[in-house]
């Protein structure tokens, strides 16, 4: 298998008749999907998404990909082609669209509904491309065959994109549910029929990759709600994704198999169903839905609030009901159902919400303890199937983290493909495909890019560094007024600390030691603030190590008199 290494140097100039394909995001990572493919001096991105910020990223909203590679190549770019609605495939299209706004929008009618709705809010009105599976558009040099998949939402396409230098099969996220709920599975027969055309290089969806069998149908899941609901007497409040609308109707289904009303909560919830449902996607039962206020004054048997907030972010409506903070609060008794699974990287969060509803007094159902969700991607026996059917000639897997991009390799070279034909590259890593070979050329820079409130790309890592030191180590600040002239310490040194267990009673004993310090660096011939601030922060920095043992953040101010 060929590995990237941090040593790779930037890619030489793609070969005549060559394929280049560089993921900006979503290797190595579960979110911000983007990859770009270049034939011929032209381009073709294929998804554009975000990643939600973990613990470790105080106060960033959004993880976007890095679009520098691409940044004075916009007009070269013929479509971005969206596999489905999620956003970690189409949360980033506003920021890109902000770059070029007349840059083709290509993918299915509910995808680019979703897509449109959210660059309203960013007053963009796209170029758009509504497509079918089977349907098959020329964009520039690249031919693409839409192909339909089942997943997590409805509408979601594979695309195989057909070059003079072959044909390239990227899954976008998908399973092989053979009884989905809207009856629409994953086209295999077309899989088939691109296998036996000749697939040259198969970008395969890893999230659960390292998970054996295959995954349970939906169908299987509204009994489940129905027990569940069966069983409640008093409220229901139940999280998913804003966008997975085959959950929703299984909810709406339950709710009026068991005469409840349903309020939606959270303003993507609201949008996005109500985009699904005036699409024909979402059939809603006659007078089950009601807005929050109705459900408010009715009966808590007769109430079920579906909202935001599965994966725990923080101001998502059901963290802020665990918090006690929001319009909806949770009672005793109350039935709170997480359904979705765990994103990589957000069991903290869910956990901590999870406890604070039982504390509550909360019965809080996940799928830790019942069948109330199933994963939107294929696990190992479905993709050994795709390997079987189409025998790629060569395969990239994508979309997750490095343990799921590597089980899926691992599953290729087991079901035939020869090990040097299977490409595992992270973000940045180029690969070429030439005379019907894939192959790592190289690599390009290809960093997080922060979205801080209204700020984006201005937050870098030394400043979410920055954030946690504040946040886990205090704060110190160090006052001194000083005459250059004599070397004498005028008043001062103060020091005040925040966010330390200790007072400020022991910083006394280093107050002699930091204006020896300081006299004994003007003596020295130390003549500027910078200089002096430097002798501060070092003598503030050792007491507090070899003391206190904290690391805090050091702010001195020198004052020249």
């Amino acid at each position: 298998m060929s590995h990237p290494h941090p040593e790779l140097s930037l890619p030489p100039a793609l070969p005549a008749g060559g394929l280049r394909v560089v993921a900006l995001g979503g290797l190595g990572e579960v979110g911000r999907n983007m990859a770009v493919l270049e034939h011929e001096g032209r381009l073709l991105v294929i998804d554009c998404g975000v990643l939600f910020p973990e613990d470790n990223q105080p106060g960033v909203d959004l993880i976007l990909p890095d679009f520098e590679y691409i940044r004075d190549r916009l007009d070269d770019i013929e479509a971005i082609v969206l596999t489905h609605g999620h956003e970690d495939h189409i949360g980033a299209v506003p920021y890109l669209l902000r770059l070029r706004q007349d840059i083709p929008l290509v993918g299915s009618q509910l995808t680019l509904a979703f897509v449109e709705a959210k660059l309203k809010e960013h007053r963009i009105t796209p170029v758009t491309l509504a497509v079918k599976e089977g349907q098959v558009e020329q964009l520039g040099v690249f031919e693409c065959e839409f192909v339909a998949v089942n997943h997590s939402i409805p509408d979601a396409l594979a695309v195989a994109v057909t070059t003079a230098a072959g044909t390239v099969l990227h899954t976008g996220d998908f399973k092989m549910d053979q009884l989905p709920l809207d009856g629409r599975i994953t086209d295999l027969r077309a899989f088939a029929r691109l296998g036996e055309k000749g697939v040259d290089l198969f970008m395969v969806d890893s999230t659960n990759a390292e998970v054996p069998g295959f995954v349970t149908p939906e169908v299987e899941i509204g009994p489940v709600l129905d027990t569940v609901f069966g069983q409640a007497d008093k409220r229901i409040i139940v999280a998913s994704f804003s966008s997975h609308v085959h959950r929703v109707q299984q909810v709406l289904n339950a709710a009026h198999n068991h005469g409840r009303k349903v309020a939606f909560m959270g303003r993507s919830m609201v949008r996005n169903m109500g985009i699904a449902s005036e699409l024909g996607y979402l059939t809603v039962p006659e007078g089950v839905l009601v807005d929050q206020r109705r459900a408010a004054e009715l009966p808590d048997d007769q109430v079920v609030y579906m909202s935001t907030g599965s994966q725990g972010e923080p101001m998502a409506a059901l963290s802020r009901m665990a918090n006690g903070d929001h319009k909806v609060q949770v009672g005793h008794g109350d039935t709170v159902i997480l359904a979705s699974s765990l994103i990589p990287g957000n069991e903290n969060a869910v956990f901590r919400v999870i406890n604070g509803l039982i504390r509550i007094g909360a019965r809080v159902v996940h799928s830790g303890n019942a069948k109330v969700h199933v994963s939107g991607h294929a696990s190992a026996g479905e993709l050994l199937y795709c390997y079987n059917i189409l025998r790629p000639r060569n395969v990239m897997p994508v979309h997750g983290e490095v343990r799921h991009l590597v089980a899926n390799g691992a599953l290729a070279v087991r079901s035939g493909v020869p090990a040097d034909r299977v490409i595992l590259a992270e973000d940045g890593v180029v690969v070429d495909l030439v005379n019907g070979r894939a192959s790592v050329v190289g690599a390009v820079p290809c960093g997080y890019v922060y979205v801080d409130g209204s700020s984006v790309g201005t937050i870098t890592d030394a400043e979410l560094k920055d954030r946690r030191v504040l946040g886990e180590e205090g704060f110190v600040s160090v006052f001194a007024v000083i005459d250059t002239a004599t070397g004498k310490v005028l008043a001062g040194p103060q020091i005040l600390a925040r966010g330390m267990a200790e007072d400020n009673a022991v910083f006394q004993k280093v107050l002699p030691e930091l204006t020896t310090a300081l006299e004994n660096a003007i003596e020295g011939g130390a003549s500027d603030t910078y200089q002096l601030q430097q002798v501060m922060r070092r003598t503030v920095g050792r007491f507090v190590a070899t003391r206190l043992r904290r690391k805090p953040m050091i702010v001195p101010v020198v004052v020249e008199a």
